[in-house]
């Protein structure tokens, strides 16, 4: 998998004074040294600018001495590393790993402890994290602080969610740092439990623009036995510190000597596109643990699940929709029940005929009438089906069809539970040929006081994956922590929700149009998301005249996310008639791929447009997607991506003249154009609009 050039070189010395390192471009320069407390710190610059003024790092200990002051650097050893390794799959077929590093050697004198603090710099920005190594004065130990600075030095605008332990599915806020304050935020938002928050804390990855026009993001890689970071922020000096979300006791986290901390990470550039174009998140993390990995496929699917959340169908059997029945109640089939084997069967025809990959099925199994909000621990048991869905004959059904069935796990936030039965629902799993799983963590945690963004949520997500590697099972998880680039390390992790997903927009106040224009600076440096594009019906009214909720886009950009939003696991999210009936919209959803040998960020603003065009693995096609805010928006591209000397079709899905994604936003057009490497093509994007163009060579 992997392929190495190493230009390597150490050096190592002792030292008393600041250290620097440039990036390999010499762009970004690193400071790195310990004041007269013995407290180390590091800052970064730009092109000769400050970016990170002087910031103060270390670990804060239960019932011990801190690690954060009285220190002296006792060595130091640089390296440069520079290899290549082919992911699984990826958004380009090679992925460089670029990097020079500084490991600084730290010695506490009053206590005789041993910390490391590694550094790499990126062209496109700094990692660092703490290494604590085997010592005699330090074994076991518990993180009750983290005092990571990030001391910016500017009140740049910032896109940012609040920093809740247990949720992700927020809209974004577009403030200055100096305005941040959830107070103020409308929590009427559709998020059925939230965890607690603080007036200034904000999650990571958050993005960041300069009054002078430079991006930085601060985020963090490979997040492995640890918990998740959030970010205070002091408002009026525009200081970050990190904030580890604890345990149902209070405490960070649980460590052994040797052990490490998740990557800390800056991303820094005048460009926005240089942004969503770095694989810095992905190289943080450790090769791939997986051997064999002929089995991880990418995968186009359908399923179950869209019409529940329209109010067509229900999850549960008795077809009550309040997730609350009494236990004991009688259990009488409604006709509302979505998961049954005949609707099943119509889904897996539906994908058999357009050429989809897999069909998901949600409801098919039971305990869905009692099953949110008591903190019950004993709900779901994921291997006995509704009296209506028989998976035997499901089973053999797709298998004729040559369609895949995709599992669906919701656990209620049930963890204990999950766990308990996870190899006999894996086992079920593989005994009727279920490849992939949707997971679910829907409500409070148990064990109970746990988070889902603390440690032992963390690890368990990490484990989940683990062990479905060894049944060859492939994991798309939702209401998750979100991803660190942990899927280098095991590809099986397919997917991820850990945002806030289009399914809001059929009940609650839905995502506005700049939603899709600021994930790809956030949520996505981290790992694909199933997202579940391409809802084509985009009023809820087309459900129910009373109902007043809609999809914030255009049709068109519908099509669009496709490519801007990565992830080798795209649902078809729509209903199949509503599909049937726009074929010829429908058409680019069937031709897209979501596997890719190269890609190119040609446009991109956070919170305002994205331009992005991908090349199929191993095909000489190539798809692009343009979206754009509540803005309308004209420009120009150059397709100078495609071969050189080869010309193609170029099939163009666009906003209507008069299109708008409130007034009118199923109002498109397609049109089919010859086009070179040399061609330019205008685009014209709707408010709340996109456009989407396939490319096939002639």
């Amino acid at each position: 998998m992997n392929k190495v050039v190493l230009l390597f070189f150490v050096i190592i010395t002792p030292f008393a004074m600041a250290q620097k390192l440039n990036s390999p471009n010499n762009q970004l320069e690193l400071k790195v040294g310990v004041n007269k407390i013995g407290r180390p710190y590091y800052s970064l610059l730009y092109k000769n600018k400050a970016v990170v003024e002087t910031s103060f790092l270390g670990l804060v200990l239960k019932q011990t001495n801190t690690l954060a002051a009285d220190f002296e650097i006792k060595n130091h050893a640089i390296k440069t590393v520079n290899e290549k390794w082919n992911p699984v799959l990826g958004e380009q077929k090679e992925i460089t790993n670029h990097f020079n590093e500084l490991t600084v050697e730290l010695f506490q004198k009053t206590t005789q402890r041993k910390m490391n603090i590694v550094f790499r710099l990126f062209d496109e920005g700094l990692a660092f994290r703490y290494e604590i190594p085997a010592q005699e004065k330090l074994n076991y130990f518990v993180i009750s602080d983290e005092t990571t600075q990030f001391a910016l030095t500017e009140d740049y605008k910032v896109f940012w969610i609040p920093g809740d332990y247990d949720s992700q599915e927020y809209v974004y806020n577009e403030t200055k740092l100096s305005e941040i304050d959830v107070t103020k935020l409308d929590m009427n938002n559709g998020i059925g439990m939230k965890g607690p928050m603080a007036k200034s804390r904000i999650q990571s990855p958050v993005m960041l623009k300069s009054p002078s026009g430079m991006y930085v993001n601060i985020f963090e890689a490979a997040v492995v036995n640890y918990p998740i970071m959030h970010l205070d922020v002091d408002t009026s000096t525009f200081l970050m510190q990190s904030h580890l979300v604890p345990n149902a006791i209070g405490d960070k986290a649980y460590l052994q000597a040797p052990a490490n901390t998740p990557w800390r990470t800056i991303m820094v550039s005048d460009d926005a596109r240089k942004i969503l174009a770095s694989k810095m998140t992905l190289n943080l993390n450790e090769p791939s643990k997986i051997e064999d990995t002929s089995w991880i496929k990418p995968m186009k699917y359908v399923g179950i699940w869209w019409e529940m959340h329209v109010g067509k169908a229900t999850w549960d059997y008795a077809g009550s929709q309040n997730a609350q029945m009494a236990q004991d109640a009688e259990l009488k089939p409604t006709g509302k029940h979505g998961a049954t084997t005949e609707n099943t069967k119509k889904y897996i025809d539906f994908a058999a005929k357009h050429g989809f990959d897999g069909v998901l099925v949600e409801g098919w199994n039971v305990g869905w009438e009692d099953w949110f909000g008591n903190w019950k621990e004993n709900v779901f048991d994921f291997v006995t089906p509704y009296p209506d869905f028989n998976v035997e004959e499901v089973k053999k059904y797709a298998q004729s069809k040559g369609v895949k069935m995709i599992m669906h796990h919701e656990t209620s936030g049930s963890v204990a539970n999950y766990e308990r039965r996870l190899d006999r629902a894996f086992s079920f799993m593989k005994k009727h040929n279920y490849d992939a799983v949707k997971t679910g963590y829907v409500g409070k945690i148990i064990p109970r006081g746990e988070w889902h963004d603390g440690q032992t949520m963390v690890n368990h997500f990490n484990w989940v994956v683990e062990r479905a590697a060894e049944y060859k099972i492939m994991i798309n998880s939702h209401e998750s922590s979100r991803p660190t680039g942990v899927h280098r390390t095991y590809p099986n992790y397919i997917a991820a929700e850990a945002a806030r997903g289009n399914e809001f927009n059929a009940w609650s106040v839905g995502n506005p149009p700049a939603h899709e224009t600021i994930l790809p600076f956030t949520r996505f440096l981290g790992g694909p998301m199933d997202y579940t594009p391409g809802i084509f019906e985009i009023k809820m009214s087309h459900y129910d005249a009373a109902k007043k909720e809609q999809v914030h886009t255009t049709l068109a950009k519908q099509l669009a996310l496709y490519v801007t939003i990565y992830s080798p696991l795209q649902m078809a999210a729509d209903l199949p008639e509503n599909y049937e009936r726009y074929p010829d919209a429908f058409q680019f959803i069937k031709d897209v791929e979501v596997d890719w040998d190269d890609t190119r960020i040609l446009e991109a603003e956070p919170g305002d447009f994205v331009t992005i065009a991908r090349k199929t693995k191993g095909k000489e096609t190539w798809f692009l997607g343009a979206i754009t805010d509540e803005n309308p928006r004209s420009t120009e591209i150059t397709v100078d991506f495609l071969t050189p000397g080869k010309k193609y079709k170029a099939t163009i899905y666009q906003d209507g003249k008069d299109a708008h994604w409130e007034k009118n936003p199923k109002a498109y057009t397609i049109k089919t154009i010859e086009v070179t490497a040399k061609s330019k093509i205008k685009l014209n994007l709707a408010a709340g609009g996109g456009t989407a163009i396939s490319f096939f060579p002639l």
